[in-house]
């Protein structure tokens, strides 16, 4: 008997303990004078809103749209772009390429390209694109700086430009 007090007492604790946790429930004030009386007119109200289910929600309406990155015009043209450099991070989620440091000769030179994407549309704005220039001399410590050169515009028009083919290519085959 003692044993099943000592479960009783030990459950009951913890029971309440987890109750308890997330604190008192407490209801959502609502004014009457907004909510509509009849039940139709509140749910008509509640899917304008964009809380509820309704019939094109379920049969694919509105809903979650997954993208994959082969579908995506602007990620694939910068992946061909810059496919003669090794690359150190792709996350197509994270929406950010960077390549690994290349360098064309022998030099003391090289450089490292981030491409981050702002936006799925086929426009400027949506890309963000940073050149790092590495320059190590043999006697020296090396310098890291940000590249302000033709490079990055470059690199934004063959993106862009690749990117609007790929989209045209994809949309022809859509229709």
């Amino acid at each position: 008997m003692t044993n099943f007090i000592k479960k009783f007492t030990c459950f009951s604790i913890i029971g309440i303990l987890f109750l308890t946790a997330c604190g008192p429930l407490k209801p959502k004030k609502v004014d009457l004078r907004e909510t509509p009386v009849d039940a139709r007119e509140r749910a008509r109200k509640n899917i304008e809103e964009g809380r509820g289910v309704g019939i094109g929600t379920v049969m694919g309406g509105k809903g979650t749209t997954y993208e994959f990155s082969t579908s995506n015009p602007l990620w694939r043209a910068s992946l061909e772009t810059l496919d003669f450099i090794p690359m150190a991070t792709v996350d197509y989620s994270g929406g950010i390429i960077i390549t690994d440091w290349y360098s064309d000769t022998n030099t003391n030179d090289s450089l490292k390209i981030t491409v981050r994407f702002l936006s799925n549309t086929v426009e400027a704005a949506s890309l963000k694109i940073i050149v790092h220039k590495k320059n190590c001399k043999p006697t020296e410590n090396c310098q890291v700086n940000i590249l302000t050169s033709n490079i990055k515009q470059e690199l934004a028009r063959a993106i862009l430009t690749k990117a609007a083919v790929l989209d045209k290519e994809q949309n022809k085959t859509k229709k």
